[in-house]
């Protein structure tokens, strides 16, 4: 019942917002929060509890049936949403003062969190596909929330590559439904005799399909285009709870559904991880050539979610521990990112790299914050983006095969190229001189809430990183099955 609970408040409370009369804008304010921090409250209890109680909701077949259960890597996924959320509602409280529309943004964005926590403890393939698109058709408000022009581009690449994807997720569901499979198991179902050519095929549909959210290639560009949303919406969901459902998707398929020992070495484990490796390399040099800062963080983004989903692909337990941390890790660091720019966009109004000149003279914090979750996203050790960044590498070289190599050498490269546009943001912001027309003034850091909010997530990265190896001993308890 906590679990019914904890997903209907943000569920109900969000729908409701649009139809109260609420006073002003204060107090719409303290209900979003309110809604936000009670809801993160019961998850949290949930995750560090070890709660487990299992709901059914109803059965459509004898094998599809709609239930909910928590286990450990429900628990990865949820605790991070739980722990961001608050604080990017609070972010938005203040950034949100600029947009319009700001009752249905908060509406929307509240009710995504109830769709999180039900993806989250979906126990079968069958409800996780329902929760799913409930995430997608949740979002897709959120960016088309400016309602102009490039919104509506937005939004259509977005619908064709995610319902494009999740057409494929469907047949896939279909073919493991009909193998006896579906269940989420730890170890995958045990599936009878069957052409190993179909099972192939099965898993890689399942991989493009669900990878959609995730980005990978060949549907990637829709993540860079949905950057035209209003910051809250990018950093948190199109960095955090969106793509990383893609990501929490495969991670099913391949260690829940699947036996991967039936896949490893096979032409579509082969097409998988090399899929993976491609979209590190290009995502890489995307943002490495992108002068739109936040569209160069949504190529980053791309870039980073196929580091897990390269973990994923080694169809280990290290492999899997090692992208479960990478997509805890770069979830922290990525909305401190996406936060900065939303900062210097409202502050300033300026969006290129090129505009950046001079501003942390008078920006300390928005672009101190930069320069730490930056350095996390290089590898900088003792930072957690080190730590994750070095269990996928040694992951990968401790793999059979060729492929791994290839891979590890791709993830390096990626790091020098993760340097290369990172390190001339911040470069220019402490070191070059401003660009200011006749009587025109530097920006200083934002208000009280933004403030809160990035500081309170760099506290957080830092104890990422000084916390990392039990947070890996963790994960790995997990992916060892010795977590439920």
């Amino acid at each position: 019942m906590l679990l019914i609970i904890c997903a209907l408040l943000p569920l109900l409370l969000g729908g409701a917002l649009p139809f109260l009369q609420l006073k002003n804008r204060k107090a719409r304010m303290g209900y979003v929060l309110a809604a936000t921090l009670l809801t993160s409250v019961l998850a949290l209890y949930m995750v560090f509890s070890g709660w487990e109680g299992r709901i059914e909701l109803f059965r459509l077949t004898d094998r599809m049936i709609l239930a909910l259960q928590m286990d450990g890597a429900g628990r990865i996924y949820l605790g991070l949403a739980a722990l961001l959320w608050p604080l990017a509602v609070l972010y938005a409280v203040e950034y949100m003062r600029h947009e319009k529309h700001e009752g249905n943004f908060f509406a929307w964005y509240t009710m995504t969190y109830g769709a999180v926590v039900l993806l989250a403890a979906a126990e079968n393939l069958f409800t996780f596909y329902i929760f799913y698109e409930m995430l997608t058709l949740l979002t897709l408000p959120l960016v088309w929330h400016e309602k102009d022009k490039p919104s509506i581009r937005a939004v259509r690449r977005y619908m064709i590559s995610l319902f494009g994807g999740a057409s494929l997720g469907f047949v896939a569901l279909l073919g493991f439904d009909a193998l006896g499979a579906g269940q989420f198991v730890l170890g995958g179902t045990a599936i009878g005799e069957v052409s190993k050519n179909w099972l192939y095929f099965i898993a890689l549909l399942g991989f493009i399909g669900f990878g959609a959210k995730a980005a990978v290639l060949p549907i990637s560009r829709w993540l860079p285009t949905a950057s035209v949303a209003p910051t809250p919406v990018t950093a948190l969901l199109h960095a955090v709870a969106v793509v990383n459902a893609g990501v929490f998707a495969v991670l099913r398929i391949l260690y829940y559904v699947v036996d991967s020992q039936l896949l490893m070495g096979s032409w579509a484990h082969g097409v998988m991880m090399g899929l993976s490796i491609l979209t590190v390399l290009i995502g890489s040099v995307m943002a490495a050539r992108e002068q739109h800062v936040k569209r160069r963080l949504a190529w980053s983004t791309v870039s980073n979610l196929s580091y897990m989903l390269f973990g994923l692909t080694l169809l280990s337990p290290s492999g899997m521990a090692a992208g479960l941390a990478h997509m805890v890790f770069h979830g922290l660091m990525k909305i401190i990112l996406f936060f900065c720019a939303g900062v210097v966009l409202v502050q300033s109004g300026r969006t290129y790299v090129r505009q950046m000149h001079g501003l942390g003279r008078k920006m300390p914090l928005t672009f101190g914050a930069f320069v730490l979750a930056g350095a996390s996203l290089m590898g900088v050790p003792p930072l957690p983006g080190f730590v994750s960044k070095n269990y996928l590498i040694t992951s990968a070289f401790g793999s059979a095969g060729a492929m791994p190599v290839i891979g590890a050498v791709v993830l390096l490269i990626s790091s020098v190229l993760t340097a290369i546009y990172i390190f001339p943001v911040a470069f220019r912001a402490f070191f070059m001189k401003p660009h200011l027309s006749e009587g025109e003034s530097l920006p200083s850091d934002p208000g009280a809430c933004m403030k809160i909010s990035l500081a309170l997530l760099c506290v957080l990265l830092i104890l990422a990183g000084v916390f990392a190896g039990d947070v890996m001993e963790y994960i790995q308890a997990i992916a060892g099955g010795l977590v439920k």
